[in-house]
């Protein structure tokens, strides 16, 4: 009889712990979650603010394209190495230590008045914020199997959303009402607050049991990774579609200002609130049904990207073209649940094929090739619009460019249709 009271303890004591365990890892993301809507409202304040920039200062848009990238080219050279870290240092630190440090260059921002300057600054961010991703999402995946891990993933990147509508409406509104300078003050002091307050509460995940390879150097893991071709395809489809992603983000709010003569909130505000709501709203579904599926099919996760990616190409090519804002909001909400359909699923499906113990550095080898060519998409855009055929005006220039982007959509798409079949020739 005490030998079975004792069972019956015991197992309410494992039943107990387990579910503590199950909660704390939904509170990581919870936590994660604020980190990462600060992450993107940063770094998405400063492009909702353009056309006061090119107005106070005279930039062109080839330089408001060289201040949009220069962040994505020095985020990307040093993402790799800081997933690398990830591995094998305090991913709680890397994190918190990063959101201090780019939430403190955020608010320098607010100084700035000369070109160099604002390159100087948004490099510096980009280098704060290359420690955040990789760290951020191999402990999510750490916190949470197999079976819910892209839900929690899914989750997490519904902060990128949120925090793209509040840094380029937000930022736009303070802008317009205030001076351009206090969105920068505003999101770089409650980074700070932030970074400070979880401190208490963040803890890193305990040693993964799953690790089953040894650790290696830095450029040994490099090699081993762009040696695995499915690594290679889901980069390279991440390389595609991020191209899009940052074309959007940055110069959608002036698309929508010079060639529908909307105010600057109005612009900072339409850019991202139909795309991001739209994304973040869907991000969860997404997750869940990646993982629903995936308990059926094998490529469950791919299968959701693949058909996000497909559609996506319609809307993007009717976003160019629209000459009403009524169809150009309709088509940027499909953009935005597609967009959702494969951001959701970016690092689920790479966790699948990766061994667990290099989650960070393959996490920052998607990221650093995916913006090293995402950070092309802004630059490109802009030369077009400034140096374009002088028979048509800019704005004319610019849908075009808006609808070819459609084409890396479907370049994306073919990528991770390639993945299963590298896969099935590994088995056999």
């Amino acid at each position: 009889m005490a030998n079975s009271q004792f069972l019956t303890t015991t197992n309410y004591q494992q039943r107990t712990a387990v579910a503590s365990q199950r909660r704390y890892a939904w509170a990581v993301v919870a936590m994660l979650w604020m980190v990462c809507l600060l992450n993107y409202a940063d770094r998405q304040v400063l492009s909702g603010i353009f056309p006061a920039l090119e107005k106070e200062f005279g930039f062109s848009k080839f330089q408001l394209g060289m201040i949009g990238s220069i962040f994505m080219w020095v985020y990307a050279s040093l993402v790799f190495f800081a997933g690398f870290l990830s591995d094998r240092f305090s991913r709680k630190k890397l994190i918190l230590g990063g959101c201090f440090f780019w939430s403190l260059i955020t608010m320098t921002t607010g100084w700035c008045s000369l070109f160099w300057q604002f390159l100087l600054v948004r490099g510096l961010e980009g280098f704060g914020e290359s420690c955040y991703f990789p760290s951020s999402n191999s402990m999510i995946a750490d916190y949470h199997d197999h079976g819910r891990r892209s839900t929690a993933l899914s989750f997490h990147q519904s902060g990128v959303y949120l925090g793209t509508i509040a840094g380029s409406w937000f930022g736009a509104w303070l802008a317009q009402h205030y001076n351009w300078r206090c969105g920068f003050y505003f999101f770089g002091g409650l980074g700070v607050l932030l970074s400070i307050v979880l401190l208490f509460f963040l803890k890193d995940p305990e040693q993964n049991r799953e690790r089953i390879i040894p650790q290696q150097p830095l450029w040994p893991t490099f090699f081993y990774l762009i040696r695995k071709k499915e690594v290679l395809l889901l980069t390279a489809a991440f390389v595609c579609v991020n191209m899009v992603a940052m074309i959007f983000l940055t110069w959608m709010p002036t698309f929508l200002y010079e060639k529908f003569h909307v105010t600057l909130t109005q612009a900072g505000f339409f850019a991202v609130i139909f795309i991001q709501l739209m994304s973040a709203l869907s991000a969860p579904c997404s997750g869940w049904l990646g993982d629903q599926l995936t308990r059926r099919m094998k490529h469950g996760r791919l299968a959701v990207q693949i058909v996000s990616l497909l559609i996506g190409v319609f809307s993007i090519i009717f976003i160019g073209q629209a000459h009403s804002l009524f169809f150009l909001f309709v088509m940027m909400m499909l953009f935005g649940v597609c967009k959702s359909g494969y951001d959701a699923g970016i690092f689920g499906p790479l966790f699948d094929y990766i061994e667990p113990n290099l989650r960070g550095a393959a996490a920052g080898l998607i990221i650093a090739c995916g913006y090293f060519g995402g950070a092309l998409g802004p630059l490109l855009f802009g030369a077009i619009a400034t140096y374009g055929g002088a028979h048509e005006s800019a704005i004319k220039r610019m849908s075009l460019t808006i609808s070819i982007s459609a084409f890396a959509y479907f370049l994306g798409a073919l990528f991770l249709l390639g993945v299963p079949l590298v896969l099935r020739k590994k088995s056999v």
